[in-house]
């Protein structure tokens, strides 16, 4: 998901594009509509802020209304509230015609039987299955099913530093873990606010992320054959005590970022001069930029591993999902939408603004203009990604596992210590709570 960058903790913020105030009408309220020249649609924060996603989605979707005529209410929602707000509508019947989900949601969201499912006939009207990157389609439901979403905006984690900070250190960029956590310590200035390295260490959202990615470079996974979760393996502790210590241990983290709720207060920190790194998703270009910095003023590498790494997984395959509500009136409508949505032109319209990468085969990444940045992403996005555990309980991963590590970061930040065994305890306490 997304973040991050994606995870950004704002108010509700809604537009009626049919000129209909979101309180009390179907965009604010829920409620498919019923017209089948009206949809409703619910959209996850992907730019600067939730206003900036309604100037970027606005004029798209009068275009749609334009070939169309099939009207849009749009309703832009902040990851802290989406996940929440879709159940609720599934739960009760009231919710939109479309909807963004965070991929990593896709099996949870399916198995609840609330999205549409989308067999041959759906991929008919949608101009084939063989459109999309094969890896990112298989987000959208469990193996051997039909999906309940497709793939719309891409997204794969880098490692950005900033170049003026690294030539006057004369510091390379680094190739792995142990060389990132090096060029940290010789970044980190205390006395002038400056640190190596700038987390959300306060999202639950990028923690878990960073759960899975260092226990996957570790060799581990986080589910058992049959599907049960398994969080308490060596790799999976370590892996988490190795991404805390670099607050706790390395300290080139400076403690209030586990106040960092969302990876855009990281960005900044970072567009600011305030970090030398960050790990994040390629949307941060766009916060980057948006806070002043000039491009040629950051860089991005593939997240590094440990030398002695198992796999060389730099991020786990991130983005953004497109699903149909089940109780929709407006299938026809609706899957005009999603064809609309990832279509080459609108994907290469939106990724721009929303530095996003395409999830076509074919398609061609706008989100910078930097090539050698572009083809990193998309190298790291098409190769060196893993999906999250497809099982139903992924969501309960998210939250529990990422809860746990939020925690930590908050006993090391006002001095305490989180030793092995505390990360041991927290993974089996929440491992305990899913299998239960």
């Amino acid at each position: 998901m997304r973040r991050r960058t994606l995870l950004t903790a704002a108010p509700l913020a809604a537009v009626g594009l049919t000129g209909l105030a979101a309180c009390g009408s179907d965009s604010g309220s829920g409620g498919s509509n019923k017209s089948p020249d009206k949809l409703t649609y619910w959209a996850s924060n992907q730019g600067t802020s939730l206003e900036n996603d309604k100037e970027v989605l606005t004029p798209v979707l009068e275009k749609f209304t334009e070939d169309t005529g099939i009207e849009v209410d749009l309703e832009v929602i902040g990851w802290a509230d989406l996940q929440t707000r879709i159940q609720t509508a599934i739960t009760s019947g009231q919710g939109p015609d479309v909807v963004n989900i965070g991929n990593t949601w896709g099996v949870s969201l399916q198995a609840t039987g609330g999205l549409l499912e989308l067999g041959d006939e759906q991929f008919e009207a949608l101009g084939g299955r063989d459109r999309y990157v094969p890896a990112a389609l298989a987000t959208g439901g469990a193996e051997g099913t039909d999906p309940t979403s497709i793939p719309l905006y891409g997204l794969a984690y880098g490692m950005y530093y900033n170049v003026q900070m690294f030539e006057d250190a004369g510091i390379e960029p680094p190739t792995t873990w142990e060389e990132m956590v090096e060029a940290a310590k010789a970044l980190t200035d205390e006395d002038e606010g400056v640190y190596g390295m700038s987390l959300a260490a306060g999202s639950y959202t990028e923690n878990n992320h960073f759960a899975f990615i260092n226990a996957t470079q570790n060799g581990a996974a986080l589910n058992t054959e049959d599907g049960k979760p398994s969080f308490t393996e060596d790799g999976v502790v370590d892996g988490i005590l190795r991404y805390l210590d670099l607050m706790q241990e390395h300290k080139v983290v400076n403690p209030s970022n586990a106040q960092f709720d969302n990876g855009t207060k990281s960005v900044t920190a970072f567009a600011n001069g305030e970090a030398a790194m960050i790990i994040n998703q390629n949307n941060a270009n766009a916060t980057i930029e948006d806070n002043g910095m000039d491009p040629e003023q950051f860089a991005a590498i593939p997240f590094p591993a440990p030398a002695d790494a198992v796999s060389d997984c730099a991020s786990h395959l991130a983005g953004i999902n497109l699903a149909i509500m089940k109780d929709t009136e407006n299938v026809d409508g609706s899957l005009k939408f999603l064809n609309y949505m990832t279509s080459d032109e609108t994907q290469s319209e939106l990724g721009k603004p929303f530095a996003s990468l395409p999830v076509l085969v074919d398609g061609k990444p706008t989100f910078t203009d930097d090539t050698e940045q572009a083809e990193m992403f998309m190298e790291v996005y098409g190769e060196r990604a893993e999906p999250l555990p497809l099982v139903p309980w992924e969501d309960q991963f998210e939250t529990s596992v990422g809860q746990a590590m939020n925690n930590m970061f908050a006993t090391i930040a006002t001095g305490g210590k989180v030793t092995r065994d505390d990360v041991m305890t927290a993974m089996q306490t929440a491992q305990d709570s899913i299998r239960a």
